[in-house]
């Protein structure tokens, strides 16, 4: 007989699992966005990014998503991350988010938005391709961003991102640094499409 007095949500080791109080609610879920999920140390984004899933199409994420910076490894408890939580949502913090444009369900293009201040203003730079792929850390269908173009200079093409979809038009990613025994995750992010 199946227990319906308890429902487990997507990321429940993470998030949250609610109980039915004894007037047979359920009590409210957390809402995922891009505060709630600043608040998460560096190994509980690694869990939530493994239990999400690609979408379907590449389509999912065309457009201006909005993006937030949330973790950074080794920096993502007390003062320092405090800070890097503060840095990430400050006018002056240069990256804005990606762009995405699919070509067709499987493979796209993007850019990153970067404010450079008044002198230099909003930029488009470190165009990127994008495609599914399988992912570094469990070998499950990603999106991969793929920085190694000949437009982008050489520290850049050195960065691998891959981003599932934890709800729809929310995503979240991890920037990845390649070297010649692997790729090492350094930081946690987040695109929110939800707005557009």
């Amino acid at each position: 007989m199946l227990d319906h007095t308890k429902k487990t949500y997507k990321f429940s080791s993470i998030m949250q699992t609610t109980t039915r109080p004894s007037n047979g609610q359920l009590a409210p879920r957390i809402a995922v966005n891009l505060d709630t999920l600043a608040e998460r140390t560096f190994d509980e984004l690694d869990a939530m990014y493994r239990a999400a899933s690609a979408p379907e199409s590449l389509h999912a994420a065309d457009g201006v998503l909005v993006g937030r910076m949330l973790a950074m490894r080794g920096a993502d408890r007390g003062p320092l991350a405090r800070w890097l939580r503060r840095l990430a949502i400050s006018p002056g913090f240069a990256w804005r988010g990606k762009t995405l444009a699919a070509h067709d369900a499987d493979r796209g293009e993007g850019v990153n938005r970067i404010s450079l201040g008044n002198v230099l203003g909003r930029q488009n730079l470190f165009p990127f391709a994008s495609r599914f792929g399988r992912s570094l850390f469990d070998g499950k269908q990603t999106i991969i961003i793929d920085y190694d173009r000949p437009a982008n200079p050489p520290y850049m093409r050195r960065i691998h991102d891959e981003v599932r979809e934890l709800e729809p038009r929310l995503f979240l990613g991890i920037d990845m640094w390649k070297t010649a025994r692997g790729s090492v995750g350094l930081v946690w992010f987040a695109l929110d499409g939800r707005a557009n």
